[in-house]
């Protein structure tokens, strides 16, 4: 069985505990998640945070419970808050946590030892928390206070007078519906318990990474009650809180969920027993554990990704780019395949969705490059399960018709020139990956002709001419349309001087800024260049955009270069993609790097070192065992962003079985 248990010390200080995030998910966009501490210091924490279908969107039901096991004079609390000048309680009796297919924490003083643990249900809108007494005196009563926020998780909640006090008993727990327009909460437990009604709002706890975030960090939270569970050493009580009516025992619902993730486990420790060495088969099964929670089932049923926790839905482009590591080549070609099939089911007028929405919503259909990156998508899927009739039946419709729409023209002036480039977008709408939007201007204005778009273009045509062969269909193009294309793009790209493509070709100049995105000229199956230009890019990026946890997407030496992604809302965007490291581009630079390699053997070693390095530092550091959006340009490169990506997970994987199968 892989070694993904952690049994270690909680930090020295408060600080750090608090800087530690645990992250449980059900398969359905709803999630638990807090700090080390369970001290919730951003407003998407919660123990319930359902992804409703209406309204549509993630809300935080439960927000916390503050719990506390009692006997005589002595109490130890098994949660915090942050008030105003108020740290409670003051000291905190955790002794270590546990984390490997879910969170555990353990507590002790003198004479009280319990642990906690905190497990989603897949396939519910449901929390369990487990306590397990290992020992207390007689008469020591388990002590539970819920709090409850029912909003939205992008919003705060205040006191006020349409919230519903009434909690209605149920057994071992109770009944109530704060909302008319939300869901009911039912909170019970498993032992014989009392519930005492004592409604009553607590006003400001504090968000402190929501402070720093630049947004609104205090909320008033409502408590309905107290639960008091009397317990003696030895005892087990699991409580739930969800959405619907409990059904069964709740050991029994427990075990049959503990047996699932001991089951995911197993096959996570299966698959990535192919690789090598033991450092490296535990890292694959950890980023494998790690990348399930992405893959859901909406509320309406649609298969998707959520594109990262705690924040993102799913979206088009995160889709596309995380499916090979989600899904392909980790075992699962199943799901992928049906994402694909519900993607390209979602086609209009050529593009693809950008952003899905649930509860009758309109899907965003507002970027040049997702309907791309399908193409690319499909290729790895023929890679690896080589399923040429689910292309024929479900994908091959909706590919034609990109490549016919984007030649003939479409929405945001996407359309092709008469040299074969794409261009797209007026200066007013950022339509590529590099999306960041401050006082409704892009912050990396790249319309006109974006070297990625056309990398991806000149892939997407490709593999549709082989495809159609393939088909026995006539082709949608003139027969030297790929030939006129690859001595554009050079021609447009290509600075030759310095060895490296310019970004963005535009009203006759080229914007020569040392970015990623050249990359994927290199990395893409089909590409536009010549070998000696491969090495030349692969160069330029490992000197002026490698890190240890990704590729900075600026050069540091521009003066647009910012190193440090921090503060409010604008200023964090600001440096989003001017300097910024996104991981999920490791993915892309290895393949360049083994598409040039000389010596593939050495090769392979040096990317290796590459991911085991970012393995160590960073899966204990920020989400634990989850990997992070983005990490600042600037050294030590700390975390920011989402504490868990779809597309940085899903590149370490794909990264890691390619150089697996690597000569």
């Amino acid at each position: 069985m892989m070694q993904m248990k952690w049994d270690q010390e909680v930090p020295g200080s408060r600080e750090a505990a608090l800087e530690l995030e645990w992250l449980e998910t059900n398969g359905l966009g709803g999630y638990a998640s807090s700090t080390l501490l369970n001290c919730h210091t951003r407003k998407y924490h919660g123990l319930l945070v359902a992804n409703l279908n209406s309204p549509p969107g993630r809300h935080v039901l439960l927000s916390k419970v503050e719990d506390s096991l009692s006997a005589g004079t002595e109490e130890i609390f098994l949660s915090c808050h942050q008030y105003p000048g108020v740290f409670f309680p003051p000291e905190f009796p955790m002794k270590a946590y546990i984390w490997d297919d879910y969170p555990r924490f353990i507590y002790a003083t003198e004479h009280l030892q319990i642990r906690k643990s905190i497990l989603m249900v897949s396939g519910e809108n449901r929390v369990l928390i487990r306590y397990d007494v290992d020992a207390c005196p007689p008469k020591a009563v388990l002590r539970l206070k819920p709090f409850v926020a029912f909003r939205n998780h992008h919003a705060l909640t205040k006191e006020n007078s349409e919230l519903s006090m009434e909690a209605r008993e149920a057994k071992n727990g109770f009944i109530m519906k704060p909302y008319r327009d939300l869901p009911s909460l039912y909170f019970q437990s498993n032992a014989k318990s009392s519930f005492s009604p004592s409604p009553v709002w607590y006003r400001n706890f504090e968000y402190p990474v929501e402070e720093r975030r630049g947004y609104d960090w205090r909320e008033d939270l409502f408590c309905p009650g107290i639960m008091e569970v009397p317990v003696k050493t030895g005892s087990v009580v699991i409580v739930t809180a969800a959405t619907a009516p409990l059904k069964g025992q709740l050991k029994k619902i427990w075990t049959v969920e503990e047996e699932r993730r001991l089951h995911l486990v197993e096959s996570c420790d299966a698959f990535g027993g192919q690789l090598d060495s033991e450092e490296d088969k535990n890292h694959l099964s950890r980023l494998l554990f790690a990348g399930q929670q992405f893959l859901i089932r909406t509320p309406s049923g649609r298969p998707g990704v959520i594109a990262g926790y705690h924040w993102f839905q799913d979206w088009g482009r995160d889709t596309l780019i995380s499916l090979p590591g989600l899904t392909f080549c980790s075992g699962r070609s199943r799901e992928g395949i049906e994402i694909l099939n519900a993607i390209a089911s979602s086609e209009k007028d050529g593009l693809l969705p950008n952003y899905f929405a649930e509860g009758g919503g309109e899907h965003a259909y507002n970027t040049v490059d997702t309907a791309l990156w399908y193409f690319w998508a499909v290729q790895q899927m023929l890679k690896y399960t080589g399923d040429m009739e689910a292309v024929e039946e479900n994908m091959w419709p909706a590919m034609k018709r990109i490549i016919s729409t984007y030649m003939a023209g479409t929405s945001f002036n996407i359309g092709m020139d008469n040299r074969g480039l794409l261009y797209a977008g007026d200066g007013w709408h950022a339509l590529t990956w590099m999306d960041a939007i401050v006082h409704g201007r892009p912050v990396t204005p790249r319309h006109g002709i974006p070297v990625e778009i056309n990398a991806l273009w000149y892939n997407a045509l490709s593999f549709y001419a082989e495809l159609a062969q393939r088909f026995e269909e006539p082709p949608l193009f003139p027969e030297d349309l790929l030939a006129r294309l690859r001595k554009a793009f050079k021609e447009t790209f290509w600075i030759e001087e310095e060895g490296y493509l310019g970004d963005v070709y535009c009203d006759g100049v080229l914007d020569r800024t040392i970015r990623p995105n050249q990359i994927l000229a290199v990395s893409l199956p089909f590409s536009p260049l010549e070998p000696y230009q491969w090495k030349g890019i692969v160069s330029c990026t490992r000197n002026h955009l490698l890190t240890p946890v990704g590729l900075r997407t600026l050069s540091a030496e521009d003066w647009n270069y910012q190193g440090i992604y921090e503060g409010d809302q604008p200023t964090r965007d600001r440096a989003y993609h001017q300097g910024t490291v996104w991981p999920w581009l490791l993915a892309h630079y290895g393949e360049a790097c083994l598409r040039i390699a000389e010596n593939p053997a050495e090769t392979k070693q040096y990317l290796l070192s590459l991911i085991r390095n970012f393995m160590e530092r960073h899966i204990g550091e920020a989400g634990l065992g989850c990997v992070s959006e983005v990490f600042d340009g600037n050294p030590p490169h700390r975390p920011g962003g989402c504490i868990a990506q779809a597309w940085s997970t899903a590149g370490l994987i794909q990264l890691y079985l390619r150089l697996h199968n690597a000569a």
